[in-house]
């Protein structure tokens, strides 16, 4: 009886830990201009959390850019196609963190989620965790929301 509780204890105890690391670890394609120090940045935190990151060095990122959806008011300077259970998201910019995990837990019904231009402090640009600024969220229609705030 205590080796069947234990072996239970056990398994169930693996099967959270392999639930976890797949729920929160995934698979990105990061297409990038080949002299963005701060992308490489983002690439790197991005590895150090577990993601099994892709690099494309694209000199004009327009293209990647309209053909992932992302709107002309979302742009940032590297675009990431994220496939999640046949479900392609895109993320735009210097997404922290913790909006990558609300995407990958949640899996909302958008195309992407975004942080526009370049803020200081974003993950990237010197990772300040004070730092204040919006993760937005688009559907590939037009519509944008909040999705995340940074620095709360």
């Amino acid at each position: 009886m205590t080796l069947t509780r234990s072996v239970t204890k056990l398994g169930l105890a693996l099967s959270i830990s392999l639930f976890a690391s797949s729920a929160i670890a995934a698979g990105m394609s990061v297409y990038k201009n080949p002299w963005c120090g701060c992308c490489e940045a983002w690439v790197e935190a991005m590895r150090a959390a577990g993601h099994d990151v892709t690099t494309h060095d694209v000199e004009d990122l327009d293209p990647v850019k309209r053909q992932a959806g992302v709107p002309a008011g979302m742009e940032a300077c590297h675009t990431v196609s994220m496939n999640l259970d046949g479900r392609t998201y895109v993320i735009e910019g210097h997404v922290p963190h913790e909006a990558v995990d609300k995407l990958i837990s949640e899996r909302p019904d958008i195309r992407g989620i975004a942080v526009p231009g370049m803020p200081d402090g974003s993950l990237g640009m010197g990772e300040n965790p004070d730092a204040r600024y919006t993760v937005w969220a688009f559907d590939g229609k037009g519509g944008e929301t909040r999705f995340y705030e940074a620095g709360e």
